[in-house]
């Protein structure tokens, strides 16, 4: 047995000890100061007891929350959280010797999740259904979860049933449940090849809990449009395509957006997805929306041209990765849109920092790649004026951000 000091909390929500001999000790479910005792093996302590508490711990809210490896952080306090996310954003920024006003971090409530990724395998009994267990491809079962919309959970059933419909017995579905305004969206991969009888009973089913659509892999049954709503345009998006994780994380994005890109007359929204900041946008600018994902920018299209009152949207499905807009076609926009995924935009940042764009609102789910594409453009005439710290992903170790930038030459 060993006695150990939490100092601090790594990326992955574990904390982080120092031993003389061995070196970092890496300890899950534990808070800084907190003393605790345990077997350490492999330079981790798998079970630790806690023998001094932090006074930032409390009880777990969800009774799943020890079994389920879904959430890393529900035994913190929530100020706790805020102010730990907020330091990965501040110590990011600080890598790349960027300074900036760094504000309050927004949470979104429980239970208001309203997409989530459900595993699910055959059993002898009929099936289990749920989320992994952490670092294990064990599924726990999870039908009190905190973090998802209620509406989510109560389609537990639902994976179920897909499990014993279509998944071997040795392998695992993964079911991708969304909520829309006209019922639930789901997407599923992993199980066996669809063939008539499979098809005519997805029918069924999808009739029986009133879905919306169901996917197969690659082919979709469709009993009404899933649709989303983005300002005033109403889009049906592709099956499995991205969608901001919660209403209230969506608003709070968009309102950071808003409020970076100021009074723009025409804007171009980068990595647009099926329109989440574009449309609304378009309420008061034009905008050029550019996804490399044509079936997104065609759902994009279609909820613009359905909608009133909006100003001219256009789209181009073009990978900004191999073929970012260049400073020719950037140098025509007032301001700019940039939500890229985890990996950053680093191609597309090197031409716009080539560029004088009046304001760029940078939108992130990954602060180590922001800071990185930040500096590029700090470097390059910008300043990074503030950064919007959202935390859709309630009691994991996930952060995103908006962030504004105004090129002051």
């Amino acid at each position: 047995m060993q006695r150990l000091i939490i100092e601090r909390l790594g990326h992955k929500g574990d904390g982080i000890a120092s031993d003389p001999v061995i070196g970092q000790i890496f300890v899950p479910g534990v808070l800084p100061g907190e003393e605790v005792e345990g077997v350490v093996e492999g330079g981790v302590m798998a079970a630790p007891k806690i023998v001094t508490p932090s006074d930032q711990r409390v009880k777990a809210p969800c009774r799943h929350a020890k079994a389920c490896g879904g959430c890393q952080l529900q035994h913190a306090h929530d100020d706790f959280a805020s102010t730990w996310k907020t330091d990965v954003v501040r110590r990011a920024l600080e890598a790349q010797g960027l300074e900036a006003d760094i504000r309050a971090c927004i949470t979104s409530s429980p239970q208001t999740r309203r997409r989530a990724s459900f595993s699910a395998k055959r059993t002898k009994k009929g099936a289990l259904a749920g989320f992994h267990k952490k670092g294990s491809d064990v599924v726990v079962e999870v039908p009190d979860c905190q973090l998802v919309a209620p509406v989510i959970g109560a389609a537990l059933p639902l994976v179920q049933d897909l499990a014993v419909l279509g998944a071997s017995r040795k392998g695992e579905l993964s079911v991708l449940v969304t909520q829309s305004l006209t019922g639930l969206d789901v997407s599923v991969t992993g199980g066996k090849p669809v063939d008539t009888a499979l098809r005519e009973e997805l029918g069924a089913m999808a009739r029986k809990y009133g879905l919306a659509r169901v996917t197969w892999d690659d082919e979709a049954l469709t009993r009404l449009p899933p649709i989303q709503r983005f300002g005033a345009a109403d889009v049906t998006p592709p099956p499995g395509a991205f969608l901001q994780a919660t209403p209230e994380g969506e608003a709070a994005l968009l309102a950071a957006v808003r409020d970076a890109l100021g009074p723009v007359k025409y804007v171009a929204d980068l990595f647009a997805g099926c329109g989440t900041f574009a449309l609304p946008l378009a309420q008061d600018a034009r905008v050029h929306a550019v996804e490399g994902d044509k079936a997104m920018t065609k759902a994009l299209d279609h909820g613009w041209r359905n909608a009133q009152g909006l100003k001219h949207v256009t789209h181009e499905a073009r990978d900004l990765f191999r073929n970012p807009l260049l400073p020719d076609e950037l140098d025509k926009f007032d301001g700019v849109v940039i939500d890229p995924p985890r990996a950053g935009a680093e191609a597309q940042v090197e031409q716009m920092a080539r560029c004088k764009i009046p304001r760029i609102a940078f939108v992130s789910c990954n602060p180590v790649t922001f800071a990185r594409d930040a500096a590029r453009l700090v470097a390059n005439g910008y300043a990074l004026n503030w950064v919007q710290v959202v935390d859709q992903f309630r009691w994991s170790t996930h952060v995103e951000l908006a962030a504004e930038l105004e090129y002051k030459g």
